[in-house]
Protein backbone atom coordinates (compact mmCIF):
# COMPACT_ATOMS: atom_id res chain seq x y z
CA UNK A 1 0.00 0.00 0.00
CA UNK A 2 1.37 3.40 -0.95
CA UNK A 3 1.89 6.09 1.67
CA UNK A 4 -0.80 8.34 0.24
CA UNK A 5 -3.46 5.82 1.29
CA UNK A 6 -2.10 5.26 4.78
CA UNK A 7 -4.40 7.59 6.61
CA UNK A 8 -7.67 6.68 4.91
CA UNK A 9 -8.91 5.56 8.32
CA UNK A 10 -8.96 9.18 9.39
CA UNK A 11 -10.93 10.00 6.25
CA UNK A 12 -13.48 7.32 7.05
CA UNK A 13 -13.59 8.55 10.60
CA UNK A 14 -14.22 12.18 9.90
CA UNK A 15 -13.62 13.68 6.47
CA UNK A 16 -14.36 11.31 3.64
CA UNK A 17 -16.85 13.73 2.18
CA UNK A 18 -15.54 15.91 -0.65
CA UNK A 19 -15.58 19.61 -0.01
CA UNK A 20 -18.71 20.40 -2.00
CA UNK A 21 -20.59 17.68 -0.08
CA UNK A 22 -19.33 19.12 3.20
CA UNK A 23 -20.62 22.47 2.04
CA UNK A 24 -24.04 20.97 1.14
CA UNK A 25 -24.22 19.47 4.63
CA UNK A 26 -23.32 22.80 6.20
CA UNK A 27 -25.80 24.68 4.08
CA UNK A 28 -28.51 22.25 5.12
CA UNK A 29 -27.74 23.23 8.70
CA UNK A 30 -27.68 26.95 7.80
CA UNK A 31 -30.05 28.21 5.13
CA UNK A 32 -27.64 31.03 4.32
CA UNK A 33 -23.93 30.46 4.73
CA UNK A 34 -23.12 34.18 4.36
CA UNK A 35 -25.64 35.11 7.08
CA UNK A 36 -24.24 32.41 9.38
CA UNK A 37 -20.63 33.61 8.92
CA UNK A 38 -21.59 37.29 9.30
CA UNK A 39 -23.35 36.53 12.58
CA UNK A 40 -20.35 34.53 13.81
CA UNK A 41 -17.64 37.03 12.89
CA UNK A 42 -19.56 40.29 13.51
CA UNK A 43 -19.39 43.27 11.17
CA UNK A 44 -15.85 44.59 11.69
CA UNK A 45 -14.11 41.22 11.37
CA UNK A 46 -16.36 40.15 8.48
CA UNK A 47 -15.48 43.37 6.61
CA UNK A 48 -11.76 42.88 7.26
CA UNK A 49 -11.76 39.27 6.05
CA UNK A 50 -13.81 40.24 2.98
CA UNK A 51 -11.18 42.91 2.17
CA UNK A 52 -8.41 40.29 2.58
CA UNK A 53 -10.20 37.90 0.21
CA UNK A 54 -10.62 40.47 -2.55
CA UNK A 55 -7.11 41.94 -2.09
CA UNK A 56 -5.55 38.49 -2.49
CA UNK A 57 -7.45 37.75 -5.70
CA UNK A 58 -7.40 41.27 -7.22
CA UNK A 59 -3.87 42.34 -6.33
CA UNK A 60 -3.82 45.30 -8.75
CA UNK A 61 -7.01 46.94 -7.47
CA UNK A 62 -6.94 50.11 -5.38
CA UNK A 63 -8.17 50.22 -1.80
CA UNK A 64 -11.11 52.37 -2.88
CA UNK A 65 -12.01 49.98 -5.70
CA UNK A 66 -11.98 46.97 -3.40
CA UNK A 67 -13.93 48.87 -0.73
CA UNK A 68 -16.87 49.01 -3.16
CA UNK A 69 -16.76 45.21 -3.59
CA UNK A 70 -16.52 44.78 0.18
CA UNK A 71 -19.60 46.99 0.62
CA UNK A 72 -21.54 44.87 -1.91
CA UNK A 73 -20.78 41.66 0.00
CA UNK A 74 -21.45 43.20 3.42
CA UNK A 75 -24.77 44.61 2.17
CA UNK A 76 -25.70 41.15 0.92
CA UNK A 77 -24.71 39.57 4.24
CA UNK A 78 -26.87 42.04 6.18
CA UNK A 79 -29.77 41.44 3.79
CA UNK A 80 -29.44 37.67 4.29
CA UNK A 81 -29.30 38.02 8.07
CA UNK A 82 -32.69 39.77 7.81
CA UNK A 83 -34.08 37.18 5.37
CA UNK A 84 -32.19 33.91 4.88
CA UNK A 85 -34.73 32.74 2.30
CA UNK A 86 -33.80 35.43 -0.24
CA UNK A 87 -32.66 33.72 -3.49
CA UNK A 88 -29.09 35.07 -3.60
CA UNK A 89 -28.55 34.15 0.07
CA UNK A 90 -28.29 30.42 -0.57
CA UNK A 91 -25.11 30.66 -2.69
CA UNK A 92 -21.81 29.40 -1.26
CA UNK A 93 -19.38 32.05 -0.07
CA UNK A 94 -16.72 31.32 -2.74
CA UNK A 95 -19.40 31.68 -5.42
CA UNK A 96 -20.49 35.03 -3.96
CA UNK A 97 -16.92 36.37 -3.98
CA UNK A 98 -16.01 35.07 -7.44
CA UNK A 99 -19.29 36.26 -8.95
CA UNK A 100 -18.53 39.71 -7.57
CA UNK A 101 -15.02 39.59 -9.10
CA UNK A 102 -16.39 38.47 -12.46
CA UNK A 103 -18.71 41.49 -12.53
CA UNK A 104 -15.78 43.93 -12.22
CA UNK A 105 -15.73 46.28 -15.21
CA UNK A 106 -12.74 45.92 -17.56
CA UNK A 107 -11.40 42.91 -15.61
CA UNK A 108 -9.52 41.76 -18.70
CA UNK A 109 -7.83 45.16 -19.15
CA UNK A 110 -6.14 44.86 -15.75
CA UNK A 111 -5.76 41.09 -15.39
CA UNK A 112 -5.56 39.69 -18.93
CA UNK A 113 -6.09 35.93 -19.15
CA UNK A 114 -7.36 35.77 -15.57
CA UNK A 115 -10.69 37.02 -16.92
CA UNK A 116 -11.06 33.67 -18.73
CA UNK A 117 -11.51 32.02 -15.31
CA UNK A 118 -15.01 33.50 -15.18
CA UNK A 119 -16.11 31.17 -17.97
CA UNK A 120 -15.32 28.05 -15.94
CA UNK A 121 -17.56 26.11 -13.55
CA UNK A 122 -16.69 25.42 -9.90
CA UNK A 123 -14.29 24.21 -8.59
CA UNK A 124 -12.23 24.82 -11.76
CA UNK A 125 -13.12 28.54 -11.66
CA UNK A 126 -11.60 28.98 -8.21
CA UNK A 127 -8.52 26.87 -9.07
CA UNK A 128 -8.05 29.07 -12.11
CA UNK A 129 -8.15 32.28 -10.05
CA UNK A 130 -5.77 30.82 -7.48
CA UNK A 131 -3.21 30.08 -10.23
CA UNK A 132 -2.94 33.82 -10.97
CA UNK A 133 -1.95 34.84 -7.42
CA UNK A 134 1.57 36.34 -7.33
CA UNK A 135 3.58 36.30 -4.07
CA UNK A 136 5.32 39.63 -3.33
CA UNK A 137 4.53 41.19 -6.73
CA UNK A 138 6.74 44.03 -7.97
CA UNK A 139 3.68 46.22 -8.53
CA UNK A 140 2.75 46.24 -4.81
CA UNK A 141 5.02 48.30 -2.58
CA UNK A 142 5.52 47.31 1.07
CA UNK A 143 3.21 49.00 3.56
CA UNK A 144 4.07 52.65 4.17
CA UNK A 145 2.67 53.95 7.41
CA UNK A 146 1.54 57.58 7.72
CA UNK A 147 4.17 60.17 8.69
CA UNK A 148 5.31 60.06 12.31
CA UNK A 149 3.88 63.50 13.11
CA UNK A 150 0.33 62.52 12.07
CA UNK A 151 0.07 58.74 12.61
CA UNK A 152 -1.16 58.87 16.21
CA UNK A 153 -3.92 61.36 15.39
CA UNK A 154 -4.74 59.34 12.29
CA UNK A 155 -5.13 56.22 14.43
CA UNK A 156 -7.24 58.07 16.97
CA UNK A 157 -9.54 59.68 14.38
CA UNK A 158 -9.60 57.05 11.60
CA UNK A 159 -8.70 53.73 13.22
CA UNK A 160 -10.73 51.53 10.82
CA UNK A 161 -9.30 53.19 7.71
CA UNK A 162 -5.70 53.09 9.00
CA UNK A 163 -5.86 49.40 9.93
CA UNK A 164 -7.86 48.69 6.76
CA UNK A 165 -5.03 50.03 4.58
CA UNK A 166 -2.54 47.91 6.53
CA UNK A 167 -4.64 44.76 6.05
CA UNK A 168 -5.16 45.59 2.35
CA UNK A 169 -1.41 46.00 1.68
CA UNK A 170 -0.34 42.90 3.61
CA UNK A 171 -3.00 40.80 1.83
CA UNK A 172 -2.01 42.07 -1.64
CA UNK A 173 1.67 41.34 -1.04
CA UNK A 174 1.00 37.96 0.57
CA UNK A 175 -1.84 36.31 -1.40
CA UNK A 176 -1.31 32.94 0.30
CA UNK A 177 -1.19 34.28 3.87
CA UNK A 178 -4.24 33.08 5.81
CA UNK A 179 -6.77 35.65 7.00
CA UNK A 180 -6.40 34.77 10.72
CA UNK A 181 -2.67 35.48 10.47
CA UNK A 182 -3.20 38.81 8.67
CA UNK A 183 -5.67 39.95 11.32
CA UNK A 184 -3.18 38.81 13.96
CA UNK A 185 -0.52 41.03 12.35
CA UNK A 186 -3.01 43.93 12.25
CA UNK A 187 -3.66 43.44 15.98
CA UNK A 188 0.10 43.47 16.59
CA UNK A 189 0.37 46.71 14.57
CA UNK A 190 -2.46 48.23 16.62
CA UNK A 191 -0.74 47.27 19.89
CA UNK A 192 2.43 48.91 18.56
CA UNK A 193 0.51 52.12 17.83
CA UNK A 194 -1.14 52.12 21.25
CA UNK A 195 2.24 51.63 22.93
CA UNK A 196 4.39 53.93 20.77
CA UNK A 197 1.97 56.85 20.73
CA UNK A 198 2.72 57.23 24.44
CA UNK A 199 6.47 57.52 23.77
CA UNK A 200 8.45 60.72 23.13
CA UNK A 201 10.04 59.30 19.95
CA UNK A 202 7.09 57.69 18.19
CA UNK A 203 9.01 57.00 14.96
CA UNK A 204 11.92 55.15 16.60
CA UNK A 205 9.50 53.08 18.67
CA UNK A 206 7.42 52.10 15.61
CA UNK A 207 10.54 51.35 13.53
CA UNK A 208 11.70 48.84 16.11
CA UNK A 209 8.31 47.12 16.35
CA UNK A 210 7.88 47.15 12.55
CA UNK A 211 10.98 44.95 12.14
CA UNK A 212 9.43 42.22 14.31
CA UNK A 213 6.05 42.47 12.51
CA UNK A 214 7.69 42.21 9.05
CA UNK A 215 9.78 39.22 10.13
CA UNK A 216 6.72 37.46 11.50
CA UNK A 217 4.73 38.21 8.33
CA UNK A 218 7.50 36.81 6.13
CA UNK A 219 7.97 33.67 8.24
CA UNK A 220 4.26 32.88 8.51
CA UNK A 221 3.64 33.57 4.80
CA UNK A 222 6.41 31.16 3.75
CA UNK A 223 4.98 28.44 6.01
CA UNK A 224 1.43 28.96 4.75
CA UNK A 225 2.56 28.76 1.12
CA UNK A 226 4.49 25.59 2.00
CA UNK A 227 1.48 23.90 3.66
CA UNK A 228 -0.75 24.76 0.69
CA UNK A 229 1.92 23.42 -1.67
CA UNK A 230 2.08 20.07 0.16
CA UNK A 231 -1.72 19.82 0.23
CA UNK A 232 -1.91 20.56 -3.50
CA UNK A 233 1.01 18.34 -4.56
CA UNK A 234 0.56 15.26 -2.35
CA UNK A 235 -3.13 15.41 -1.47
CA UNK A 236 -5.14 15.34 1.73
CA UNK A 237 -3.96 11.98 3.09
CA UNK A 238 -0.27 12.86 3.07
CA UNK A 239 -1.09 16.33 4.43
CA UNK A 240 -3.13 14.75 7.24
CA UNK A 241 -0.42 12.20 8.04
CA UNK A 242 2.11 15.02 8.46
CA UNK A 243 -0.34 17.05 10.54
CA UNK A 244 -1.17 14.01 12.70
CA UNK A 245 2.53 13.58 13.50
CA UNK A 246 2.84 17.27 14.37
CA UNK A 247 -0.26 17.40 16.59
CA UNK A 248 0.86 14.24 18.40
CA UNK A 249 4.23 15.85 19.14
CA UNK A 250 2.70 19.12 20.29
CA UNK A 251 -0.10 17.70 22.45
CA UNK A 252 1.37 14.43 23.80
CA UNK A 253 -1.05 14.27 26.74
CA UNK A 254 -4.18 14.50 24.58
CA UNK A 255 -6.04 11.22 23.91
CA UNK A 256 -6.07 9.83 20.36
CA UNK A 257 -9.77 10.67 19.89
CA UNK A 258 -9.17 14.37 20.64
CA UNK A 259 -6.14 14.49 18.33
CA UNK A 260 -8.32 13.03 15.55
CA UNK A 261 -10.98 15.71 16.10
CA UNK A 262 -8.39 18.50 15.95
CA UNK A 263 -6.85 16.84 12.89
CA UNK A 264 -10.17 16.77 11.07
CA UNK A 265 -11.02 20.38 11.90
CA UNK A 266 -7.48 21.67 11.20
CA UNK A 267 -7.35 19.97 7.82
CA UNK A 268 -10.67 21.61 6.92
CA UNK A 269 -9.37 25.03 7.95
CA UNK A 270 -6.13 24.63 5.98
CA UNK A 271 -8.10 23.53 2.94
CA UNK A 272 -10.42 26.55 3.16
CA UNK A 273 -7.47 28.93 3.55
CA UNK A 274 -5.50 27.33 0.71
CA UNK A 275 -8.53 27.59 -1.58
CA UNK A 276 -8.86 31.31 -0.83
CA UNK A 277 -12.04 30.82 1.22
CA UNK A 278 -10.92 33.23 3.90
CA UNK A 279 -14.26 33.99 5.60
CA UNK A 280 -14.91 30.32 6.38
CA UNK A 281 -11.22 29.80 7.18
CA UNK A 282 -11.36 32.64 9.73
CA UNK A 283 -14.60 31.50 11.34
CA UNK A 284 -13.70 27.80 11.49
CA UNK A 285 -10.21 28.54 12.84
CA UNK A 286 -11.75 30.69 15.60
CA UNK A 287 -14.23 27.92 16.42
CA UNK A 288 -11.43 25.34 16.59
CA UNK A 289 -9.33 27.51 18.91
CA UNK A 290 -12.34 28.16 21.15
CA UNK A 291 -12.85 24.41 21.43
CA UNK A 292 -9.19 23.83 22.33
CA UNK A 293 -9.27 26.62 24.91
CA UNK A 294 -12.37 25.05 26.48
CA UNK A 295 -10.30 21.89 26.98
CA UNK A 296 -6.91 23.26 27.96
CA UNK A 297 -6.33 20.52 30.53
CA UNK A 298 -6.87 17.93 27.81
CA UNK A 299 -4.56 19.51 25.23
CA UNK A 300 -1.72 21.53 26.69
CA UNK A 301 -0.45 23.51 29.64
CA UNK A 302 1.34 25.84 27.17
CA UNK A 303 -1.72 27.57 25.67
CA UNK A 304 -3.15 29.24 28.80
CA UNK A 305 -1.83 32.72 27.94
CA UNK A 306 -2.97 32.35 24.32
CA UNK A 307 -6.51 31.47 25.39
CA UNK A 308 -6.74 34.71 27.37
CA UNK A 309 -6.12 36.78 24.23
CA UNK A 310 -8.89 38.13 21.96
CA UNK A 311 -10.11 35.67 19.30
CA UNK A 312 -8.22 37.45 16.49
CA UNK A 313 -4.87 37.03 18.28
CA UNK A 314 -5.53 33.62 19.77
CA UNK A 315 -5.02 31.29 16.80
CA UNK A 316 -1.51 32.35 15.79
CA UNK A 317 -0.48 32.31 19.44
CA UNK A 318 -1.67 28.70 19.87
CA UNK A 319 -0.02 27.61 16.61
CA UNK A 320 3.31 29.11 17.72
CA UNK A 321 3.06 27.80 21.32
CA UNK A 322 5.73 25.37 22.51
CA UNK A 323 5.18 21.62 22.62
CA UNK A 324 3.60 20.46 25.86
CA UNK A 325 5.75 18.38 28.19
CA UNK A 326 5.82 14.70 27.33
CA UNK A 327 4.09 12.44 29.90
CA UNK A 328 6.68 10.69 32.02
CA UNK A 329 4.92 7.32 32.22
CA UNK A 330 4.57 6.46 28.52
CA UNK A 331 5.33 2.75 28.06
CA UNK A 332 7.71 1.46 25.39
CA UNK A 333 6.11 0.86 21.99
CA UNK A 334 8.02 -2.41 21.54
CA UNK A 335 5.48 -4.46 23.48
CA UNK A 336 2.41 -3.24 21.57
CA UNK A 337 3.86 -2.97 18.07
CA UNK A 338 6.52 -5.70 17.97
CA UNK A 339 6.21 -8.21 20.79
CA UNK A 340 2.41 -8.47 20.98
CA UNK A 341 1.23 -11.78 19.51
CA UNK A 342 -1.70 -10.13 17.67
CA UNK A 343 0.27 -7.47 15.77
CA UNK A 344 -0.60 -8.95 12.37
CA UNK A 345 -4.25 -9.51 13.29
CA UNK A 346 -4.60 -5.86 14.34
CA UNK A 347 -2.71 -4.66 11.27
CA UNK A 348 -4.79 -6.70 8.82
CA UNK A 349 -8.14 -6.13 10.55
CA UNK A 350 -7.91 -2.34 10.30
CA UNK A 351 -4.68 -1.48 8.56
CA UNK A 352 -5.09 2.30 8.49
CA UNK A 353 -6.46 2.68 12.01
CA UNK A 354 -3.54 0.64 13.32
CA UNK A 355 -0.94 2.75 11.48
CA UNK A 356 -2.66 6.03 12.37
CA UNK A 357 -2.44 5.16 16.03
CA UNK A 358 1.20 4.13 15.54
CA UNK A 359 2.00 7.63 14.18
CA UNK A 360 0.18 9.18 17.15
CA UNK A 361 2.00 7.01 19.69
CA UNK A 362 5.38 7.43 18.03
CA UNK A 363 4.98 11.20 17.54
CA UNK A 364 4.02 11.93 21.15
CA UNK A 365 7.16 10.10 22.31
CA UNK A 366 9.53 11.88 19.94
CA UNK A 367 9.29 15.70 19.92
CA UNK A 368 13.00 15.70 18.97
CA UNK A 369 12.24 14.27 15.49
CA UNK A 370 10.92 16.00 12.39
CA UNK A 371 7.43 15.04 11.19
CA UNK A 372 9.05 13.79 7.96
CA UNK A 373 11.26 11.40 9.95
CA UNK A 374 8.23 10.13 11.90
CA UNK A 375 6.49 9.43 8.57
CA UNK A 376 9.57 7.58 7.28
CA UNK A 377 9.61 5.40 10.41
CA UNK A 378 5.87 4.72 9.97
CA UNK A 379 6.36 3.84 6.30
CA UNK A 380 9.26 1.53 7.22
CA UNK A 381 7.09 -0.19 9.84
CA UNK A 382 4.21 -0.53 7.37
CA UNK A 383 6.49 -2.08 4.72
CA UNK A 384 7.90 -4.53 7.28
CA UNK A 385 4.45 -5.67 8.42
CA UNK A 386 3.19 -6.05 4.85
CA UNK A 387 6.09 -8.41 4.17
CA UNK A 388 6.18 -10.28 7.50
CA UNK A 389 2.47 -10.84 8.01
CA UNK A 390 2.45 -13.00 4.86
CA UNK A 391 5.11 -15.38 6.24
CA UNK A 392 4.67 -18.51 8.37
CA UNK A 393 6.46 -16.91 11.32
CA UNK A 394 5.67 -13.17 11.34
CA UNK A 395 7.11 -12.53 14.82
CA UNK A 396 10.53 -13.85 13.79
CA UNK A 397 10.36 -11.80 10.59
CA UNK A 398 9.63 -8.46 12.27
CA UNK A 399 11.60 -9.25 15.41
CA UNK A 400 14.40 -6.91 14.24
CA UNK A 401 11.96 -4.02 13.58
CA UNK A 402 13.70 -1.68 16.04
CA UNK A 403 17.05 -2.10 14.23
CA UNK A 404 15.37 -1.63 10.83
CA UNK A 405 13.51 1.53 11.86
CA UNK A 406 16.58 2.95 13.59
CA UNK A 407 18.28 3.10 10.17
CA UNK A 408 15.96 5.98 9.21
CA UNK A 409 16.76 7.77 12.45
CA UNK A 410 20.50 7.24 12.17
CA UNK A 411 20.61 8.51 8.56
CA UNK A 412 18.85 11.75 9.52
CA UNK A 413 20.91 12.28 12.68
CA UNK A 414 24.14 11.74 10.72
CA UNK A 415 23.16 14.29 8.06
CA UNK A 416 22.40 16.93 10.73
CA UNK A 417 25.56 16.12 12.72
CA UNK A 418 27.86 16.17 9.66
CA UNK A 419 26.52 19.45 8.32
CA UNK A 420 26.47 21.21 11.69
CA UNK A 421 30.06 20.14 12.32
CA UNK A 422 31.08 21.42 8.88
CA UNK A 423 29.38 24.76 9.54
CA UNK A 424 30.77 25.13 13.06
CA UNK A 425 34.32 24.13 12.10
CA UNK A 426 34.72 25.97 8.80
CA UNK A 427 32.25 28.88 9.05
CA UNK A 428 29.42 30.08 6.81
CA UNK A 429 31.53 31.00 3.76
CA UNK A 430 33.12 27.55 3.37
CA UNK A 431 29.86 25.83 4.27
CA UNK A 432 28.11 27.71 1.44
CA UNK A 433 30.86 26.72 -1.01
CA UNK A 434 30.56 23.06 0.03
CA UNK A 435 26.80 23.19 -0.58
CA UNK A 436 27.29 24.84 -3.98
CA UNK A 437 29.75 22.15 -5.06
CA UNK A 438 27.33 19.45 -3.89
CA UNK A 439 24.19 20.85 -5.48
CA UNK A 440 25.74 22.11 -8.72
CA UNK A 441 26.83 18.52 -9.39
CA UNK A 442 23.31 17.25 -8.60
CA UNK A 443 21.50 19.77 -10.80
CA UNK A 444 23.92 21.66 -13.07
CA UNK A 445 21.04 22.75 -15.34
CA UNK A 446 19.87 25.28 -12.73
CA UNK A 447 21.00 28.88 -13.34
CA UNK A 448 24.07 30.06 -11.45
CA UNK A 449 22.10 32.77 -9.60
CA UNK A 450 19.40 30.30 -8.52
CA UNK A 451 21.97 27.78 -7.27
CA UNK A 452 23.61 30.49 -5.17
CA UNK A 453 20.19 31.55 -3.85
CA UNK A 454 19.39 27.93 -2.87
CA UNK A 455 22.84 27.56 -1.28
CA UNK A 456 22.36 30.71 0.78
CA UNK A 457 18.91 29.56 1.97
CA UNK A 458 20.36 26.21 3.05
CA UNK A 459 23.24 27.99 4.80
CA UNK A 460 20.70 30.14 6.67
CA UNK A 461 18.95 26.94 7.79
CA UNK A 462 22.25 25.65 9.15
CA UNK A 463 23.03 28.94 10.91
CA UNK A 464 19.56 29.02 12.48
CA UNK A 465 19.30 25.35 13.51
CA UNK A 466 22.85 24.25 14.38
CA UNK A 467 23.04 26.65 17.34
CA UNK A 468 19.93 25.12 18.94
CA UNK A 469 20.01 22.47 21.68
CA UNK A 470 20.50 18.89 20.46
CA UNK A 471 16.81 17.96 20.80
CA UNK A 472 15.71 20.88 18.59
CA UNK A 473 18.31 20.65 15.80
CA UNK A 474 16.83 17.82 13.78
CA UNK A 475 13.20 19.05 13.51
CA UNK A 476 14.46 22.58 12.83
CA UNK A 477 16.89 21.47 10.10
CA UNK A 478 14.63 19.07 8.24
CA UNK A 479 11.58 21.30 8.72
CA UNK A 480 13.20 24.33 7.11
CA UNK A 481 15.04 22.29 4.47
CA UNK A 482 11.67 20.85 3.44
CA UNK A 483 10.45 24.40 2.80
CA UNK A 484 13.54 25.19 0.66
CA UNK A 485 13.09 21.93 -1.28
CA UNK A 486 9.34 22.55 -1.76
CA UNK A 487 10.04 25.99 -3.23
CA UNK A 488 12.62 24.47 -5.59
CA UNK A 489 10.25 21.64 -6.56
CA UNK A 490 7.42 24.09 -7.23
CA UNK A 491 9.61 26.03 -9.67
CA UNK A 492 10.82 22.87 -11.40
CA UNK A 493 7.22 21.92 -12.27
CA UNK A 494 7.18 24.68 -14.89
CA UNK A 495 10.91 24.50 -15.69
CA UNK A 496 12.02 20.84 -15.29
CA UNK A 497 15.62 20.46 -14.08
CA UNK A 498 16.50 16.80 -14.63
CA UNK A 499 15.04 13.32 -14.09
CA UNK A 500 16.66 12.88 -10.67
CA UNK A 501 15.18 16.12 -9.32
CA UNK A 502 11.75 15.33 -10.81
CA UNK A 503 11.82 11.91 -9.12
CA UNK A 504 12.75 13.33 -5.70
CA UNK A 505 10.16 16.10 -5.94
CA UNK A 506 7.26 13.84 -6.92
CA UNK A 507 7.85 10.39 -5.47
CA UNK A 508 7.32 10.82 -1.71
CA UNK A 509 6.85 13.78 0.63
CA UNK A 510 8.45 12.00 3.59
CA UNK A 511 11.50 10.88 1.59
CA UNK A 512 12.15 14.13 -0.29
CA UNK A 513 15.09 15.30 1.82
CA UNK A 514 16.88 11.91 1.96
CA UNK A 515 16.29 11.60 -1.79
CA UNK A 516 18.07 14.91 -2.44
CA UNK A 517 20.84 14.02 0.01
CA UNK A 518 21.50 10.71 -1.75
CA UNK A 519 21.26 12.18 -5.25
CA UNK A 520 24.47 11.78 -7.22
CA UNK A 521 26.01 13.59 -10.18
CA UNK A 522 23.62 13.94 -13.12
CA UNK A 523 25.21 11.50 -15.59
CA UNK A 524 22.98 12.65 -18.48
CA UNK A 525 24.20 16.24 -18.24
CA UNK A 526 26.20 17.57 -21.20
CA UNK A 527 28.40 20.51 -20.09
CA UNK A 528 28.37 23.69 -22.19
CA UNK A 529 31.40 24.51 -24.33
CA UNK A 530 34.33 26.20 -22.58
CA UNK A 531 33.94 29.97 -22.56
CA UNK A 532 37.20 31.97 -22.17
CA UNK A 533 35.15 35.06 -21.26
CA UNK A 534 34.36 33.36 -17.97
CA UNK A 535 38.00 33.92 -16.98
CA UNK A 536 38.29 37.44 -18.33
CA UNK A 537 39.02 39.35 -15.09
CA UNK A 538 39.70 43.08 -14.77
CA UNK A 539 40.46 45.66 -12.09
CA UNK A 540 36.80 45.69 -10.94
CA UNK A 541 37.68 42.51 -9.09
CA UNK A 542 40.08 44.57 -6.95
CA UNK A 543 37.86 47.60 -6.39
CA UNK A 544 34.63 45.70 -5.73
CA UNK A 545 33.14 45.63 -2.25
CA UNK A 546 33.95 42.45 -0.26
CA UNK A 547 30.41 41.07 -0.69
CA UNK A 548 30.51 41.66 -4.45
CA UNK A 549 33.94 40.03 -4.70
CA UNK A 550 32.71 37.03 -2.72
CA UNK A 551 29.70 36.71 -5.04
CA UNK A 552 32.04 36.78 -8.04
CA UNK A 553 34.05 33.92 -6.57
CA UNK A 554 30.89 31.89 -5.93
CA UNK A 555 29.73 32.39 -9.53
CA UNK A 556 33.14 31.31 -10.80
CA UNK A 557 32.99 28.20 -8.61
CA UNK A 558 29.51 27.23 -9.87
CA UNK A 559 30.39 27.90 -13.52
CA UNK A 560 33.56 25.82 -13.22
CA UNK A 561 31.64 22.83 -11.86
CA UNK A 562 28.98 23.23 -14.54
CA UNK A 563 31.73 22.79 -17.14
CA UNK A 564 33.60 20.06 -15.23
CA UNK A 565 31.03 18.31 -12.98
CA UNK A 566 33.38 15.34 -12.46
CA UNK A 567 36.02 17.52 -10.78
CA UNK A 568 37.25 16.17 -7.46
CA UNK A 569 37.19 18.13 -4.20
CA UNK A 570 40.98 18.37 -4.37
CA UNK A 571 40.94 19.85 -7.90
CA UNK A 572 38.28 22.38 -6.89
CA UNK A 573 40.29 23.35 -3.82
CA UNK A 574 43.46 23.82 -5.91
CA UNK A 575 41.66 26.09 -8.39
CA UNK A 576 39.96 28.09 -5.60
CA UNK A 577 43.29 28.62 -3.80
CA UNK A 578 44.90 29.60 -7.10
CA UNK A 579 42.17 32.13 -7.78
CA UNK A 580 42.57 33.69 -4.32
CA UNK A 581 46.37 33.89 -4.73
CA UNK A 582 45.97 35.44 -8.19
CA UNK A 583 43.61 38.15 -6.89
CA UNK A 584 45.91 38.96 -3.96
CA UNK A 585 48.94 39.16 -6.27
CA UNK A 586 47.43 41.12 -9.16
CA UNK A 587 45.54 43.65 -7.06
CA UNK A 588 48.91 44.85 -5.70
CA UNK A 589 50.36 45.44 -9.19
CA UNK A 590 50.36 48.75 -11.01
CA UNK A 591 49.11 47.12 -14.24
CA UNK A 592 46.31 44.97 -12.84
CA UNK A 593 44.76 43.85 -16.15
CA UNK A 594 48.08 42.66 -17.63
CA UNK A 595 48.70 40.64 -14.49
CA UNK A 596 45.26 39.01 -14.69
CA UNK A 597 45.85 38.21 -18.39
CA UNK A 598 49.17 36.52 -17.64
CA UNK A 599 47.86 34.60 -14.63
Amino acid sequence: MKWVTLISFIFLFNSATPRNLQRVARETEHKSEIAHRYNDLKEETFKAVTMITFAQYLQRCSYEGLSKLVKDVVDLAQKCVANEDAPECTKSLPSIFLDEICQVEKLRDSYGEMADCCGKAEPERNDCFLSFKIPHPDFVQPYQRPATDVICKEYQDNRVSLLGHFIYTVARRNPFLYAPAILGLAAEYEHALQSCCKESDVGACLDEKAIAIKERAKKVSVKHQYFCGILHKFGERTFQANLLARLSQKYPKAPFSEILKILRDSKGVYKECCEGDMVECMDDRAELMTYMCSKQDTFSSKIKDCCEKPVVERSQCIIEAEFDDKPEDLPSLVEKYIQHKEVCQSFEADHDAFLSEFIYEYGRRHPEFSTQLILRVAKGYETLLEKCCKTDDPAACYGNAVEELNKHIKETQEVVKTNCELLTTHGEADFLKALLIRYTKKMPQVSTDTLIEIGKKMTNVGTKCCQLPEDKRLPCSEGYLSIVIQDMCRKQETTPINDNVSHCCSNSYAYRRPCFTAMGVDTKYVPPAFDPEMFNFDEKLCTAAPAERELGQLKLLVNLIKRKPQMTEEQIKTIANGFTAMVEKCCKQSDIETCFGEE
